[in-house]
């Protein structure tokens, strides 16, 4: 995140914390377009000029709300890799392990692809964060299939995205409340077929 809204220790300031917190329940629950500085501020109990000053803008708000959402997930994958250290099949698996418990506290989906729909410019600060938390998932299942010797890691690690984000949309839209587990099944089996160690193709 940046400085915007932080003491000298790189904190938010309580003003600030306050803020964010209300205008990120505001965004994922009613909609980036749908919420504006009046009532981030109203809800807050702090002034507008406050969250300028804190915050720049708007857009800078939803900024810091997509980059927390972000560094919360980064954080929830990272300590499940280090459980999962030595275990080359669970490292690949670590976000479909990880989904559940994120999905019981998002009923509305995930808070990248709302703001994806509301955020058409490609130019956006906010749309940028999406693009790249969507790459990073993408990424780290690539990373992790290699580490793990796995066949064709680049095609793999699509597999494994648009596995896991139909899940978060399976969940949320149709309410298959199984989709988590049902995606991380087909993830096991396309992961372990192409493991040496499972007879898969190197």
């Amino acid at each position: 995140m940046s400085s915007t809204g932080t003491g000298t220790d790189g904190r938010l300031t309580p003003g600030a914390r306050r803020i964010l917190d209300v205008a990120s329940e505001l965004f994922y629950r009613r909609g980036i377009h749908a919420v504006g500085v009046d009532t981030i501020a109203a809800e807050s109990g702090v002034t507008k000029r406050t969250l300028y000053d804190r915050f720049g803008s708007k857009d800078g708000l939803l900024v810091a709300y997509l980059e927390e959402r972000d560094r919360n997930w980064r954080d929830r994958i990272a300590e499940a890799l280090r459980a999962a250290d030595g275990d080359a099949l669970r490292r690949v698996l670590v976000p479909f392990e990880v989904l559940p418990g994120w999905l019981d506290r998002s009923e509305r989906g995930c808070s990248f692809i709302n703001a994806f729909a509301e955020l058409p410019e490609p130019d956006h600060p906010g749309r940028r964060v999406v693009v790249a938390e969507k790459k990073w998932l993408r990424d780290l299942f690539r990373t992790t299939l290699a580490e793990a010797g796995a066949a064709r890691p680049d095609d793999l690690a699509v597999q494994l995205l648009s596995l896991h984000e139909g899940a978060i949309v399976s969940f949320s839209i149709a309410g298959e409340t199984t989709a988590a587990r049902s995606a991380a099944a087909a993830a096991h089996t396309l992961v372990e077929a192409a493991l040496p160690r499972a007879g898969g193709v190197p």
